[in-house]
């Protein structure tokens, strides 16, 4: 499932990212109603998520490529390990 923003188009991991430091930066400088830190506090989760997505897709993809290259270790291991 893809996060979204508002016209459409799927956010990147940087600017989830970044938007999500600007949310936390306008929340640490206070000043804000309880309803309006409420909708950043709301914004911020759904950038959290969008960047934990990105995430676990960089991660399954650095397990697959170590998973990949350590089938062909072994593999080249039990063709050419029978010297003698």
């Amino acid at each position: 499932m893809s996060e979204a923003t508002e016209n459409g188009t799927e956010l990147g991991y940087e600017q989830a990212r970044d938007q999500l430091v600007e949310v936390v930066r306008e929340l640490e400088a206070g000043g804000l109603s309880l309803e309006q830190s409420l909708a950043l506090w709301e914004k911020g989760e759904h950038l959290a998520k969008i960047c934990e997505h990105h995430l676990e897709g960089a991660r399954e993809r650095i397990e697959a490529a170590l998973k990949s290259v350590e089938e062909a270790a072994e593999a080249g291991e039990t063709d050419g390990g029978g010297e003698g």
